[in-house]
């Protein structure tokens, strides 16, 4: 069974037609699993936008209903024989002898988990020899990203002479080798997020893929079976429109091209960097970096039959031609706080404001991303609901759309927004009579303000009553000068029930009103 984000994240790929190689390294997850997951999504006839409107948990046991997970025991392949067959293969093909396997167990192990325990056997068994395997780097594809993992003090502060450490981010394309790096004083999410943006900024194209390592600051979980990116990383990923694709986790050797670099600016940048130490702001020692890995991408490569030349060459004439321009505008990073339920009140605090999310929202998890000038509130998994104008003033506190509030919650604030012209302009509907009560009920406190519920109440009682009936009510207490709302909740409940002296019901003398047009209007 394979998470919500998984899911999602395996159509939208395969609804961008990238291969299933790819979307099984991106999700730790073999070539069955996607058309399983393909398969189902076209049986249920879902779209993406509806399924990005479904619950989670909904979309998951749409795609694995629990019915279809009972636990089978599935038989283990004889691999001593396997082995002894594939040596006496003229050409080796194990997918031949695992569908020998599966023929005769329906319910055994999938391609991909076949291998794994195939694999496992010769290790255990026979040893492996170290070979690496020929990759073929495609131009524009990969932008590789990683720390160097030495930090040598060149940092000296100015006033105190205390030494500090540096932080080297790096990246490399692929197949140019094409390097840029900059210095940082720790290796936080912030900075790592700037130090891919400068990076993206500095190449003026965005490749396809984004290969960091398994860092916190990028990847939140990843494992055989799921990946899961930091939400900010996720952000950058649908800005800049770029598949982050991480090595899998604890094998290194998934992005050997940034690891062979690393190493090389261990022994070659930091020594050339300690030439002119101490440093006694970033800008100096980056001014210093910029020069070093210039001089690194002009510099031909040692061998002269590469037809790259060099890392600016290559990258210049093979990179860039076939990476995507650059989106309008720069990447903001957010101000990210994560809340594991919304409070009773329904309003995210930051910054000293409270922001309103929908009131349906409430219990469940939610994430607040602050800019300079939005607050943006998203679910647990990242998708939007909705966002703020970003308050910079001390009052008011709350900051809530109308929208978001429950209906008796509304009502409650609609009422107390009106004044008393307001209420004499509504009473004004009903007829002269009305305006007199309303009047008098707001004369009737010492502070007008007072009286502002029992004339919403009186109003409000008034809807869906005919004009004439109203007004008979509203008649009768101004004559008995018992201009309150109890007087006339009885006096509107005694007109109701008792049929018009006047013997024609059905006609009704309409106050004269701006809203309320005559007959000469329908000739």
């Amino acid at each position: 069974m394979q998470s919500y984000s998984t899911i999602v994240g395996v159509l939208s790929l395969r609804q961008d037609n990238v291969g299933y190689r790819t979307i099984g390294g991106r999700y730790g997850i073999g070539n069955s699993t996607i058309t399983l997951i393909t398969t189902r999504y076209k049986e249920l006839g879902l779209t993406m936008e509806k399924l990005k409107t479904m619950a989670p948990q909904e979309v998951v046991e749409a795609f694995y209903p629990p019915e279809n997970l009972r636990h089978t025991e599935k038989v283990m392949p004889d691999f001593e024989s396997i082995h002894q067959q594939m040596m006496k293969m003229d050409h080796q093909d194990l997918s031949f002898i695992w569908l020998e396997y599966k023929e005769k167990n329906p319910d055994g192990y999938q391609l991909t988990q076949f291998y794994k325990l195939y694999g496992d056997f010769l290790r255990e068994n026979y040893g492996q020899e170290n070979v690496s395997m020929p990759v073929e780097r495609i131009p524009g594809e990969r932008m590789y990203i990683d720390w160097v993992g030495d930090q040598p003090a060149l940092l000296v502060d100015a006033d105190t002479g205390e030494a500090r450490k540096i932080h080297i981010f790096l990246t490399t394309m692929g197949f140019s080798s094409y390097v840029y790096a900059e210095i940082f004083t720790d290796e936080k999410t912030p900075h790592f997020i700037a130090g891919v943006v400068h990076a993206i900024e500095f190449y003026g194209a965005v490749p396809k893929y984004l290969v960091p390592d398994n860092l916190k600051t990028a990847i939140t979980k990843h494992t055989k079976d799921e990946l899961e990116l930091n939400a900010v990383f996720e952000d950058l990923q649908d800005f800049y429109d770029a598949i982050v694709l991480p090595p899998p986790p604890r094998k290194p050797k998934g992005k050997p091209s940034v690891e062979n670099h690393v190493r090389y600016l261990e022994t070659y940048l930091i020594e050339k960097l300690k030439e002119d130490a101490p440093y006694t702001n970033l800008a100096s020692i980056n001014r210093k970096t910029h020069e070093i890995i210039e001089a690194i991408n002009e510099r031909d490569f040692q061998n002269k039959k590469d037809p790259r030349k060099s890392r600016k060459y290559a990258f210049e004439t093979f990179d860039k031609p076939r990476m995507r321009p650059l989106p309008g505008g720069s990447f903001t990073p957010c101000e990210y706080k994560y809340f594991s339920r919304v409070p009773d009140s329904y309003h995210l605090e930051f910054d000293g404001h409270y922001y309103s999310v929908l009131y349906t929202y409430h219990n469940k998890p939610a994430m607040l991303k602050a800019t300079m000038t939005e607050v943006i509130i998203c679910d647990e998994n990242n998708r939007f609901i909705c966002r703020h104008e970003r308050s910079y003033n001390e009052f008011p506190r709350y900051i809530t759309d109308d929208s978001h509030m429950p209906p008796q919650h509304r009502f409650y604030k609609e009422a107390n927004l009106h004044d008393g012209a307001y209420y004499r302009r509504w009473a004004s509907v009903y007829g002269q009579s009305m305006m007199t009560l309303i009047d008098r009920v707001l004369k009737s406190c010492k502070y007008e303000e007072q009286a502002y519920n029992s004339c919403n109440g009186i109003l409000h009682m008034c809807d869906d009553v005919p004009k004439s009936i109203v007004a008979e009510a509203a008649d009768a207490c101004v004559k008995a000068s018992a201009c309150k709302y109890s007087y006339f909740k009885k006096a509107l409940g005694r007109a109701r029930n008792t049929p018009s002296q006047s013997g024609t019901s059905n006609s009704e003398t309409l106050p004269e009103h701006e809203n309320i047009r005559g007959k000469e209007s329908y000739q």
